[in-house]
């Protein structure tokens, strides 16, 4: 059982993954799932001046919040390294 529910939010299934390849969105699901375990693995990294961490899959980022008082891990955006930071 995870011990963090994640949550994607609407947006980034809408606009984000429409954009991607569908054998990487496979993979960056994956990603996404494994943060439910562990939300601070040691490929994720914690964005300076922001609340959001970044994971790495590929050329792709997946950038999320963590809630740790209510144990919610949440997906806000998902993209090419290129673009995802602006």
């Amino acid at each position: 059982m995870a011990k963090y529910n994640v949550e994607i939010l609407p947006s980034v299934i809408r606009h984000d993954f429409s954009k991607l390849p569908k054998n990487d969105i496979t993979r960056i699901m994956g990603r996404i799932k494994s943060l439910g375990d562990n939300p601070r693995p040691t490929w994720s990294k914690k964005l300076s001046g922001r609340e959001e961490y970044r994971a790495r899959q590929g050329n792709y980022r997946i950038l999320y919040i963590i809630e740790d008082r209510v144990r919610i891990v949440q997906v806000t955006k998902v993209g090419h390294r290129r673009n995802i930071y602006s």
